[in-house]
């Protein structure tokens, strides 16, 4: 009988799936469950960056989940990292399968999104629904997902247990893409310097390669690191610190953690001017290797003032550093975690002792010292309008000393005279606001733009059909509308392209100052002529049309032939000379910034220009005398080393930084959204775009915040240091005298040359050493602190 079952029992043993069976986490070690779009490629990338080297001791075991079975190539590259990859077959809608791969028990959960999917609404959705189901398994489960669009954003807020907190992040590839290119119109090259900044790469120079690659591969070697400063630096101002950091330690810190004195969340402070710092501050820095970020915690005053080697600065024997407790390890945003993230899930989740605590969408609500439910959100104050859109649930006879409730339309209507104020920013102080003007009043004809004295603007050229997915305009205009510049000193933006589009993404601009449309072709010559792109401080060429299925690698090419066209044209005597025009008494004279002539390059060559491609490969069309191999990996390519070309590939890193070091995410959201906070995203998610504020002294004060620039050493203030002199007297003297930070240059590629002509290209190099030989054609990157008065450098002029 046993015998003829055999045959039976084989054929259910051979039908048991391959990638089945449940997770045994059998060595102790931490895991995380990645799932979404699960590709050879996507999983390539991911490993790539989650297994460097670099990143010490990376001791996580990556859990893949997916519907289908990996193909051959997958398969392999699953297998070649066997001891810390595997693979389950299964969905994450399915409960069963998120037992299979121990939700629960995972350190985070990653989504990752198809950024070359044809309908990005429709992804988004599916990744919600991913998180949703997460979340409805294992409310405690740190989640970290990519979206492709802004406005998707929304309604991760409505899941319940969604806790930015806790760990929950998201990472909007279009908020990110975008505001990349929009600081790079206020510092050409700025999106290259930051996306090497947050990619583990190991630079190696070698003699056989061009000056200029060398230093650009040093600064690609950079990362930013986060570090406990030791005692020595308490009391210090974070001027003194940094200069103390770069001349003794050979450090750049970039940014201290504050905490507020009322006991709120803390912040992360860019370059802060005025207070003083106490004792066990974390401070973020850049620097090669998280070795180096260790001599900010063990330097000593005592014991290492005299010390002239930075490489002797280690752990001392003295008293207050020895019983020193607290003492973080250096945490890179590519370390991982010293303790698992559950603890700080424990100390953040309030545990529900007193049962009397109000609670709101399903959370606790911090009670302030009066007893009444406290105003702010996360350590940031609450606005007016965000009450608005806060649930009250404290009954009526809480009103206490005729204190009105949050949410009572009124509550603020005694603090204004209406009719005197002016709405000048938005509800949060910001940005810069106007009331909402419909998309008629924006555009112009070619006719009218031309008669338009536009100098030191932004043109956007934007290829998109009518019914073209949305990419959220508003990421790319916000950054330039950041409160912390003055009015005077906004760029106006220029979009040439189809109204039909512009028509749909206007709900979302139209609260915007200086904005202009002008109904064209990006790759009409007389419309760029119109628009004066060869006087304009950045040229952007954006595409929103969906690649098609049968060659990707097409997806670029209007992108492509639009760069091409500008660098094909000649200005000069061929256009009417703009300086006679200037007398018309037309209204729209006044768009431009007139108070800065300056002559436009005669080449198109010369125009700067920025391309976001969607596919890397096609980087090697877009300059014609490089000699970039087809194979070489982006960041190695001379038009993203120059700043001229952005391909979101790069926000994949991303993922694993967001991981390893949740800090990370938001010092890079603060430096490129202009100042988006979680009380902005709440506003927004409300779907009514941005409201306009009336100026309080609070909401005035958020303007005092520091904004990237850039500074030229041929004239001005600093032209001084552009004779011979050293990086490191002008790190020194821009801090000293300026509170200015720099971070890195912006350099001719050829230096030789010494007049800024037809073949000036420039490449970036991040945090140069301290005896760096400066040149006076080169340009300077600098965290600037917020200036009352009219600016002493004038940085709208970005030379070539």
């Amino acid at each position: 009988l046993f015998a003829s079952c055999i045959p039976e029992i084989i054929d259910l043993i051979g039908t048991r799936p391959k990638y089945g069976g449940t997770f045994k986490n059998e060595r102790g070690r931490r895991h995380i469950v990645v799932c979404g779009h699960i590709t050879y490629e996507s999983v390539s990338h991911f490993l790539k960056d989650f297994l460097h080297e670099d990143r010490e001791d990376v001791d996580v075991e990556v859990v893949f989940l997916h519907r289908t079975p990996p193909g051959l190539e997958l398969e392999g590259l699953i297998k070649r990292h066997f001891t810390t990859v595997t693979f389950f077959q299964g969905s994450i809608m399915n409960t069963v399968d998120l037992q299979r791969v121990k939700v629960h028990e995972a350190d985070a959960c990653l989504v990752l999104a198809n950024k070359y999917c044809p309908d990005p609404d429709a992804e988004d959705a599916a990744n919600i629904m991913r998180v949703i189901s997460m979340k409805n398994y294992c409310e405690e489960s740190r989640i970290i997902i990519q979206l492709m669009q802004y406005h998707n954003k929304a309604y991760l807020l409505n899941i319940p247990s969604w806790d930015w907190k806790q760990g929950d992040d998201v990472i909007c590839l279009a908020e990110l893409k975008l505001g990349f290119i929009a600081q790079s119109c206020l510092a050409p090259g700025f999106s290259t310097m930051m996306a090497n900044l947050f990619a583990m790469r190991s630079f190696i120079t070698s003699p056989d390669m061009a000056a200029w690659q060398n230093d650009y591969l040093q600064g690609t070697g950079c990362e930013m690191y986060t570090e406990t400063l030791s005692p020595s630096f308490s009391g210090m101002t974070f001027s003194q610190a940094s200069e103390l950091c770069f001349v003794k330690l050979k450090l750049l810190l970039l940014a201290i953690e504050v905490k507020p004195i009322d006991g709120g969340d803390t912040k992360i402070s860019i370059n802060p001017q005025s207070s003083k710092m106490p004792a066990n501050t974390v401070g973020f820095f850049i620097a090669q290797s998280a070795e180096e970020v260790k001599r900010a915690w063990f330097y000593c005053k005592a014991c290492h003032e005299d010390v002239k080697d930075e490489n002797l600065i280690k752990k001392c024997k003295c008293k207050h550093l020895a019983n020193k407790t607290g003492a973080t390890p250096a945490t890179p945003f590519s370390a991982a975690l010293s303790k698992p993230l559950l603890n700080i899930k424990n100390s953040v989740m309030a545990k529900e002792e007193n049962g009397s605590k109000p609670v709101m969408n399903g959370r606790l609500v911090p009670i302030g010292p009066n007893g009444l439910v406290d105003e702010t959100y996360g350590g940031y104050h609450i606005s007016y309008e965000v009450k608005k859109l806060m649930p009250t649930n404290k009954p009526a006879d809480q009103q206490k000393n005729g204190k009105m409730e949050v949410g009572i339309a009124d509550d603020q209507a005694k603090d204004f005279d209406f009719a005197k104020t002016e709405m000048k920013y938005d509800s949060t102080g910001m940005f810069h606001w106007t009331p909402a003007r419909s998309i008629e009043d924006c555009i112009l004809d070619r006719n009218q733009a031309a008669m338009t004295v536009l100098n030191g603007h932004v043109v956007v050229c934007l290829f998109a059909d009518p019914d073209s997915p949305l990419i959220g305009l508003r990421n790319l205009v916000m950054p330039l509308r950041a409160s912390n510049f003055h009015y005077h000193e906004l760029k106006h933006v220029v979009i040439v392209g189809a109204v039909d589009y512009l028509r749909r993404e206007w709900k979302t601009l139209q609260n915007l100052p200086k904005i202009s449309v002008l109904n064209g072709s990006p790759l009409s010559r007389a419309d760029l002529r119109a628009v004066n792109v060869n006087l304009c401080d950045m040229c952007v060429i954006l595409s929103a049309k969906v690649p098609s299925n049968d060659d990707p690698t097409l997806a670029d090419k209007e992108a492509i032939l639009a760069s091409l066209n500008i660098k094909a044209m000649t200005f000069g005597d061929i256009i009417t000379n703009i300086e006679s025009m200037g007398d018309s008494k037309d209204a729209l004279n006044n768009m431009g910034d007139t108070t800065v002539k300056r002559p436009g390059p005669i080449y198109g060559t010369n125009v700067p220009m920025i391309t976001e491609l969607v596919n890397d490969s096609n980087v090697q069309f877009l300059d014609q005398d490089d000699d970039d191999d087809p194979d070489t990996e982006l960041y190695l390519t001379q038009p993203f080393a120059c700043g001229t070309a952005f391909a979101v590939s790069v926000l994949d890193s991303l993922m694993s930084t967001t991981y390893f070091n949740q800090n990370a995410l938001t010092l890079i959201r603060s430096l490129i959204t202009g100042g988006a906070t979680p009380e902005l995203e709440i506003i927004l998610a409300e779907g009514a775009g941005l409201r306009g504020g009336y100026s309080t002294p609070d909401t005035l004060s958020h303007r005092d915040r520091c904004r990237v620039g850039q500074i030229s050493l041929s004239d001005g203030p600093l032209a001084t240091f552009g004779e011979g002199r050293k990086y490191q007297d002008l790190f020194v003297a821009s801090l000293r005298n300026y509170g200015m930070l720099c971070i890195g240059l912006y350099r001719l590629r050829d230096a030789a040359l010494t007049t800024v002509d037809a073949t000036s290209k420039r490449y970036v190099i991040t945090n140069p050493p301290f005896d760096f030989g400066l040149l006076p054609t080169d340009q300077v990157y600098v965290l600037l602190p917020f200036e009352r008065k009219q600016s002493r450098f004038s940085f709208s002029e970005t030379e070539v």
